[in-house]
């Protein structure tokens, strides 16, 4: 039986999902189809419900929980891999005042991030992530907020790191920063539910055993980034808690989901994770 699932095409990803779509670990049955486009992109189609299986930033999940579960395993998460806030030139925040910032999406978690860690008024513009290290070099934009590999590459094209919003989240939360996971409808077919997260974890568990293997098809997907890159990105987005959210995990998404009830953006949530 085919069923669609959405993920990026970025390294961690890719590295992620390589086994269980290619069929190279037991799906019971299943057979994966891909479907690869950017965050922001799957955050919108999970919104449409187009499709039962997909990768999302945490802060899309929020208005999602009654119809998506959040899976234990292929998630982002972690310490010191989150976004970015980025200029041309040295500002501080006070500077930013009024001034255009380049966001990833409005639903990405590096908006939330952004929210959470400045309380300086600032206008917002959408870009794909790979576009705005040249807005902000362009001046297109004031600042940028900046996520995945372009935070090994920005300081070597002459940018300056205003706020680490990862760092921030980080201090003052006491908990991993949750950027994204893998939800999957809770209409699914009830024999198939209960292993999904099984499949993703032995999926990155024959990633680590055959890394070679799995990183022609991470560079089929990520043809203009430096190798070296890639293995940076991988190693800092796959974690342990890619193969289970585990204690900290949850209690990170926890965080978040209070944070977004505190500030008003969500009142209620259903119980989203899988039992």
């Amino acid at each position: 039986m085919d069923i669609s699932i959405g993920f990026s095409p970025c390294p961690n990803d890719t590295y992620i999902f390589y086994a269980m779509v290619h069929g190279k670990i037991d799906t019971r049955g299943y057979n994966f189809v891909p479907h690869m486009a950017d965050v922001e992109e799957l955050n919108q189609m999970a919104r449409s419900h187009k499709l039962p299986i997909t990768k999302i930033s945490f802060n899309a999940y929020l208005d999602l929980t009654d119809r998506y579960l959040l899976l234990d395993s292929g998630g982002a998460l972690g310490e010191g891999c989150g976004p970015l806030l980025i200029s041309k030139r040295p500002l501080s925040l006070d500077d930013l005042e009024n001034k255009v910032i380049a966001i990833p999406g409005e639903k990405t978690t590096a908006n939330f991030l952004l929210d959470y860690s400045i309380n300086t008024p600032v206008q917002k513009k959408i870009y794909l992530f790979s576009e705005i290290e040249d807005a902000v070099l362009s001046q297109g934009v004031d600042a940028g907020v900046i996520i995945h590999e372009n935070r090994f590459t920005y300081q070597d094209k002459g940018l300056h790191c205003i706020k680490d919003l990862g760092s921030y989240w980080e201090e003052t939360t006491n908990s991993p920063i949750p950027l994204g996971g893998i939800i999957a409808e809770r209409s699914l077919d009830p024999a198939l539910l209960p292993h999904l997260s099984t499949i993703i974890r032995q999926s990155i568990e024959y990633a680590d055993a055959h890394t070679d293997e799995v990183m022609q098809y991470v560079e089929q997907h990520a043809q203009e980034m430096d190798h070296e890159v890639m293995l940076q990105h991988i190693g800092l987005y796959v974690n342990h808690y890619s193969k289970s959210l585990g204690p900290g995990g949850r209690r990170a998404v926890e965080t978040l989901f209070e944070e977004a009830k505190r500030s008003g953006r969500i009142s209620e949530v259903t119980e989203p994770f899988e039992s």
